[in-house]
This record gives C-alpha cells, structure tokens and sequence, in this order.
C-alpha cells in the first residue's frame, strides 16, 4: 500500500467516524460493569433425601451454615471524578459485595451511598486514587420522538456492548407489581437486556438522559430509561443525605369515575379529584381545595391516581411543584412547595386522615391492659368510618409496623409519620393478641 493508498485508507476512516462513533469513545470510559455476590446461609439436614426431616432443626441449630455465591451483572455510570456511580436500585440489592470493573478492566470494591427503591436508583462510590473519567448528566424535558439514541452496558456480562436505537414513546408508566408504578419512563427501540441495567441512555451528542431500566426482560425491541431530569433529583438526595426525603403536601386524591366525568363535564378521564387538604399543609397554602381535579403536574398530563402517585414519588423536601387544576370549568394554576409533616401536626395528622387516636405503650400500661408485648402504638379510638374503621381496625389493636418500618415507641411513630410521601396509602402492620396483620389504609 502506497502513500497515496495510506492517507485514502485514513481519510475514509475519518469519514466514517460519525457522530455515535464519536459518542461512543466520548462516554465508554464512563460506563461500568457491575457485578454483586450474594451469600445465602442455610443448614442443610443430610438425611432430607431419605424422607426423614425430623432432624431439620437440629442441624438448623448445631452445624454451621452452608453459603452459596450468586453473581447478579449491571452497569453504571461515573457522573463525577470522584468515583460517584449511578446505577440501578435492583442491581445492587441484597449485595454483600459490589465490585465494579472499569473499562481499563481495574476491578474495585464499590460502597453504597444511597438506594432508593421507589425510583429504582442507587448512588456507589468506588475510591480510585486519582481522578476518574465521567459523564455529566444531561436534560431530558427536550426529548423527541424519533430521535436517535444508544445505549451502552454490560448485557449478559459482554462488556461495553453498545445499541442504537431511537425514542419510541415518552411519559410511559409501567407497572411493576400490584402497587408499584413508575412513571415518565422514556421508551426506546434499542436493546436492553438485564446486563445494561443501570447503565447511560445517551443522544446524538453524548449527553446523559437517561439510566436504562431492564423491566420487561422478556420484551424484544423495547427498552425503559427513567429520564434524567427525575434522576436527578433523586441522585441529590442520594448523595446528600443517603436517602430521598420526599416529604408531604397534604393532599390526598380519588379516581375519576363514569359519574364523576359526567359531573364535571369531562369528555374522557383525565386527572385526579382532591378529595382531602390538610390544615397546614404546603397543598392548603397554595390554594389547592376539595373538589379541584389535577390536570397536569409540571406539564405532565396526569391520568389516574396511579399515576399521580407515581409522578410524586420524584419529588423531594424542598421541591417546587406546579399543578394545573381544574375548578369550577375554568383552568388555574397552583404551585406547591414540598414540606414534612410539622412535628405538632403528628397527632391531629393520625386522626384526621387514619382516624385513630393512639398512644406509646409501655410495661406498665402492657400490665395493666394484659397486652402481649410493651412496645409499638395502641389504638385508643377508631372513629366511625374512619380509613381505620371501615379497614376493621378495633381499640386495644397496636401498631407496630408503618410502611414497614419498625414503630417501638412514640418517637419511631413521630418519624414514619414525617417520613410518609403523600400518604393516600399507608401500610400498617397491626397486632392483636399474638396476631399480627397487615392493612392498607386509603385516606
């Protein structure tokens, strides 16, 4: 090959080097791959395969556990040189260790510094020694159908393998279980297999606007990506505090039905009523009342209560919201800033929207009401048809569980109470006698 033939040979290279050539060498360096172990313990009793299980809880007892290793592959990205990685919640749950291979192949060890499993984030944090290449993340509220996109992740343990693809659809919600719903999901054509989980979701340009989210595993040519623009806020709280503080409003909101639309002259359902503001609350400061119907949130048309739910769970303390609302046939809006409950509103909180009235238990108060245990929070007074009383919930039941989070005294009450996210739904674990159950609560 002549000179002639070298500087053709290169120019034609150049030529081809288009712009998601150009991204892919830009960000590579930025995407990890991400694998976990898990340790599972369990005695296992010799003589099961013999039919005999008599023995099971001895050898549960007296011999050392077994331990089986799994490993569970993801991907991440670097968003700062400091070694921050942004990720997938479910990719690195239940983890004893989390290892993070660079695409120079270092391996680290990786600490956790937040996960949020309501968004499906999670914020690790390797320490390499020196600085690290990263990816800053973009914006996501441009986004168009159509345009082109590509992911890069670690599908199936193949490292750094890159697809392409364009926006399908936007602001999709996905339902994940019977109460899990995500929402403002961006949907695309590329592949995303369980190993591209965590990893970028990247435009023409190379910027960041999306974490790629594997739901549907089994779906061919459809991919999820929770935009950037609500990552963000969640990767803030994550970084900052460990955890997403997403605070209160105090609103609390129904389903449109038939009889509804036909009351208020919709021509198809669209919204959600406000059947409930809180005195005090940062919803009745801003004007919102009983009746208005919830349009939009942030330009975001709302659809159901499902979807309202879903679209509150990305915002956090100190976040700004601007409802569109529906009232009296004439549009407004109202914007809304996101509080905690008031420590002083605990108790008027607990009976104007449960409809309980409760107090801290303790050993002497257990004694003298024969009740089986000193802890948790026991139920005074259930006010007729009350959330509390239509659900079946009887003075002398405690509550010991709220959202699943452990509730010994009045202090564990107080802070699950500042804890709950526009509480229209609130799981209670309740015990009654030796028994214990598990209700929902829709204010």
């Amino acid at each position: 090959m002549g000179p002639g033939q070298s500087l053709a040979f290169a120019d034609e290279r150049y030529n081809r080097r288009t712009p998601l050539v150009r991204t892919v060498e830009k960000v590579s360096p930025a995407v990890v791959n991400i694998y976990t172990t898990e340790i599972f313990r369990s005695a296992r009793n010799p003589f099961r395969n013999f039919g005999n299980n008599l023995f099971d809880q001895f050898f549960k007892n007296f011999l050392p556990p077994t331990k089986s290793q799994k490993r569970s592959l993801g991907s991440g990205i670097i968003i700062n040189d400091e070694g921050f990685i942004l990720t997938n919640e479910h990719v690195i749950a239940k983890a004893a260790k989390i290892h993070v291979v660079l695409s120079d192949k270092q391996e680290f060890v990786a600490s956790v510094i937040g996960a949020d499993i309501k968004s499906d984030l999670a914020i690790i944090k390797i320490n390499s020694g020196k600085s690290l290449p990263y990816v800053e993340m973009g914006r996501s509220d441009d986004l168009m159908i159509g345009e082109q996109v590509l992911a890069i992740g670690n599908p199936f343990g193949l490292q750094h393998t890159v697809t392409t693809g364009i926006i399908s659809a936007l602001n999709r919600n996905i339902r994940a279980g019977k109460n899990m719903v995500y929402s403002d999901f961006i949907q695309v054509d590329a592949s995303i297999n369980p190993g591209n989980s965590g990893g970028p979701l990247l435009n023409i340009n190379g910027s960041l606007i999306g974490i790629n989210t594997a739901i549907f595993q089994k779906a061919e040519g459809i991919g999820f990506a929770i935009p950037i623009d609500h990552a963000r806020r969640i990767v803030d709280e994550l970084i900052r505090y460990g955890k997403v503080r997403r605070g209160w409003l105090g609103v609390s909101v129904q389903e449109l039905d038939a009889q509804l639309l036909r009351l208020f002259q919709l021509d198809r359902q669209k919204g959600v009523l406000v059947v409930r503001v809180a005195d005090r609350s940062s919803a009745g400061k801003a004007g919102l009342k009983r009746g208005d119907i919830i349009i939009a949130i942030d330009d975001h048309e709302v659809r159901d209560k499902s979807d309202f739910r879903g679209r509150m769970a990305s915002y956090t303390m100190g976040s700004s919201i601007r409802f569109s609302i529906l009232r009296d046939g004439k549009m407004m809006e109202r914007r809304v800033h996101v509080t905690s409950i008031p420590k002083g509103y605990v108790k008027e909180f607990t009976r104007n929207w449960f409809g309980l009235r409760v107090q801290e238990n303790s050993e002497p108060f257990a004694r003298a009401n024969r009740l089986v245990t000193s802890k948790g929070m026991v139920v005074m007074e259930v006010i007729p048809n009350s959330a509390a009383g239509k659900i079946g919930i009887n003075p002398g039941d405690i509550i010991r569980q709220m959202n699943q989070k452990r509730v010994d005294n009045e202090e564990d009450y107080n802070k699950a109470v500042a804890d709950m996210n526009n509480p229209d739904r609130i799981l209670l674990l309740v015990q009654r006698g030796r028994q214990g159950y598990y209700v929902t609560l829709e204010p």
